[in-house]
């Protein structure tokens, strides 16, 4: 019944979804809509009935925007920051897990094709058509890890024109990142385009400890290719394939002793929940790494992969092609946390995904999608601790092979039952397989200075088996309804997601040797979630454009991830939180009172917090040897109560060309981040992000030059923290500046 009062007060009340920004001519419509494909067929944004943000390629250049981590800048109640790899959280939904058995609980997409791995999300950022994320659960078209939303990146498809463009931005740190793109028509019906970007920067830690004589190299140098073919003798046929290539190398060092952020730290199991001081640093003094390192940090990996789209019409039915393969190898050396203690990982992976639609559409009132879906990962890893255990010693987990294998089926239809008035409907079955085989060992050698000095090999002790395989399934759906009225889209839906289980580092009891973990230690379950949403998407005039959304969550075996001593040294566990409930709202608006001059405008509220959660922990004075951690009410993981943005653009007419002064604030409420092995409960307190710029476009945009400031405030943000032997903070980017500019041809 309260889920009914819900629903009904969502549909009363419907509030939020984001701002539009400018967008590259090809997805604008001439009142300036962008044209989407959230529901995997086209659609004009405004009348799409899901909360997302669509962002377009030259507003993505033009705001300086050139990795997904500032994507939470115009994205409401999102966050993406740097662990092992990207990790994303959308409504406060989020995954700890990035190693090669965790899934992210968002999915990352580009061109529509699901990237498994969050390590090779990052270098897809250049030459972009536009950016969407579909905020919620998207179980139906979507399915695989998309609990929390997602975010598809669409690259520039080739053109039937010939030309040029190059973009190159330098700023502080010594950063530079440079796109250029050659659009190439080979005849009418077949193109091409090569497009290629650097990515470099210095890193923001400053050497505290010279004396140690190793230094802090370039944070990233990733250099990536991609070739683009397509090929479409008529309006009813097309053929896309992209082909991408990147190098990713770097000194990724990101962490500092906690002490540079907070003091009196109180860790272990209790009923309080006392929060460490935060000694709110100054830009510099937080950046500092005073400890000894161990060994250079540095990585040295590859990503490729090919993918191929075809669309072939036949009437009113469209049937589409979508698949890939895709390969990765990773070699990292590191210290962990912000001690001298080494490691390195050395990994490979591949994956390969199909999907098959058959879309109905036309003119009448009814519109229908069904298809299937197969998706495999397989990967083998090994990563090793030097002299953690004993001296000359190499603690690790040499796992191969790990695999993942995905089936689904879905469907999903629309039905116009009056002028305007719409049903949808959408069901899908997913069937997931996970296994792995590997151990988790000492290995002794005659000698161990770091991960390059390594002597002979003596011996192996094997502390456990790592032995695991598991099948889950489920049927997600989704039920909406939207009205077209007069001031622009009102809908409701109910939407239900899911994130397939998995497994922890050992083997169950009696099934091989050195396996001594229960099913319950070993295994945890799926987490699933349903959401009940309601929102509009408004146009009130031409000067006025206003978006809403309401929404609450039920939200059940979330997967929480902590490093703990349970193979006999660190390794990362995972098990399911009880409940959740999230609910919120977000609303923003589009003012332009005068010519030249707009304002945006955008306020977000969010709620998110455990409602059953109890972990147990070892506790001598307790009659049963164990105490219980009651999480109920407390806030998840980087999800601030309140968040805010104000901007304002203002164009000056200069001869035939124009400059553009836009400025922007964001601000965020306080929010934690809890170290789950240890119950430190770290506050990150509240702040605002200022981004300014000064641009002049030259006339018809051949070419621009800005100049422009991020961060303005020069605040560090603590985007993770954890204590414990490899306790660290990291934290996100300081205040930069610098220039842009870019021509086309």
């Amino acid at each position: 019944m309260k889920k009914l009062r819900f629903a009904c007060l969502a549909s009363v009340l419907a509030l939020a979804a984001t701002p539009v920004f400018a967008q590259d001519a090809s997805d604008t419509t001439d009142s300036g809509d962008i044209v989407v494909t959230a529901n995997r067929t086209s659609s004009l944004l405004s009348k799409t009935p899901i909360a997302m943000t669509a962002v377009g390629g030259d507003d993505l250049i033009q705001s300086g925007i050139t990795n997904p981590t500032q994507l939470e800048e115009s994205v409401p109640n999102l966050s993406i920051v740097r662990g092992n790899g990207l990790q994303i959280t959308i409504r406060g939904v989020t995954s700890t897990d990035g190693t090669e058995k965790g899934d992210p609980s968002a999915a990352f997409m580009l061109n529509g094709i699901y990237l498994a791995r969050p390590q090779s999300q990052e270098v897809s950022f250049f030459d972009i058509e536009r950016v969407e994320v579909l905020r919620g659960p998207q179980g139906t078209l979507y399915g695989r890890n998309s609990t929390a939303g997602v975010i598809n990146v669409i690259s520039v498809q080739p053109k039937f024109e010939t030309g040029a463009r190059v973009d190159a931005t330098y700023g502080s740190f010594d950063a530079i990142n440079a796109t250029a793109a050659i659009n190439l028509a080979a005849s009418d019906s077949i193109a091409f385009r090569v497009a290629a970007n650097i990515d470099q920067r210095d890193s923001y830690l400053i050497d505290g400890n010279a004396a140690d004589g190793i230094g802090i190299g370039k944070f990233k140098d990733n250099k990536t290719v991609r070739l683009s073919a397509l090929f479409k003798p008529s309006s009813d046929f097309s053929l896309l394939l992209v082909g991408d290539y990147s190098w990713q190398k770097g000194s990724p060092s990101n962490g500092v002793p906690v002490s540079n952020f907070y003091s009196n730290i109180v860790s272990g199991g209790r009923q309080t929940y006392e929060r460490p001081t935060y000694l709110d640093p100054s830009a510099k003094a937080g950046r500092v790494l005073s400890n000894p390192q161990g060994q250079y940090t540095f990585r040295d990996n590859t990503d490729r992969g090919l993918m191929g789209e075809l669309n072939y019409t036949m009437g009113n039915v469209t049937l589409t092609y979508l698949g890939s393969y895709r390969e990765s190898d990773r070699k990292e050396f590191s210290n962990l946390g912000a001690t001298p203690v080494t490691a390195d990982f050395y990994g490979s992976y591949w994956q390969t995904s199909h999907e098959l639609r058959l879309a109905y559409g036309g003119d009448g009132p009814l519109q229908v999608q069904v298809g299937g879906y197969y998706f495999k990962e397989k990967s083998g890893i090994a990563f090793f601790i030097n002299n953690l255990l004993a001296p000359n010693s190499r603690f690790g987990f040499p796992q191969k092979p790990t695999i993942a294998e995905n089936k689904s089926l879905f469907g999903q239809a629309t039905y116009e039952i009056a002028t305007g008035l719409k049903l949808t409907g959408g069901v899908r079955y997913s069937s997931d397989l996970k296994s792995r085989v590997g151990a988790t060992v000492l290995d002794i050698y005659s000698s161990v200075v770091d991960s390059s000095n390594i002597g002979t090999f003596i011996v192996r002790n094997t502390f456990q088996t790592n032995n695991a395989k598991r099948t889950f399934s489920k049927v997600t759906w989704r039920a909406g309804i939207d009205y077209d009225s007069p001031l622009g889209l009102v809908f409701a839906s109910v939407s239900t997601g899911y994130k397939a289980g998995g497994f922890n580092d050992g083997c169950e009891t009696g099934k091989g040797p050195n396996c001594a973990l229960s099913a319950s230690d070993l295994y945890y379950d799926p987490e699933t979630l349903t959401a009940y949403e309601a929102g509009f998407k408004f146009k009130i005039s031409p000067e006025f454009r206003l978006n809403g959304t309401v929404f609450h969550y039920d939200y059940s075996g979330l997967q929480l991830s902590a490093v703990s001593n349970a193979c006999g040294g660190p390794c990362q566990v995972t098990s399911n939180a009880a409940k959740a409930k999230v609910d919120g709202v977000e609303l923003d608006a589009v003012i332009q009172p005068i010519d030249n001059f707009s304002v945006r405008l955008a306020l977000n509220y969010l709620d998110a917090r455990y409602d059953t959660f109890a972990p147990t922990y070892a506790d001598a004075t307790s009659s049963t040897g164990f105490r219980s951690v009651n999480f109920a009410g407390r806030a998840l993981n980087r999800s601030p109560k309140w968040s805010w943005v104000a901007g304002a653009n203002y164009t000056i007419p200069v001869g035939d060309g124009k400059v553009v002064l836009d400025v922007q604030t964001a601000a965020r409420g306080q929010y934690e981040v809890t170290d789950l092995a240890n119950y430190v409960y770290f506050l990150q307190p509240g702040f605002s992000k200022t981004d300014a710029s000064i641009t002049y476009n030259a006339p018809n945009d051949r070419f621009y030059v800005a100049g422009f400031v991020e961060n303005l405030e020069n605040n560090l943000v603590v985007t993770g923290a954890g204590v414990g032997a490899f306790g660290s903070v990291t934290f996100s980017d300081p205040r930069t500046f610098g220039v842009r500019a870019g021509v086309k041809f």
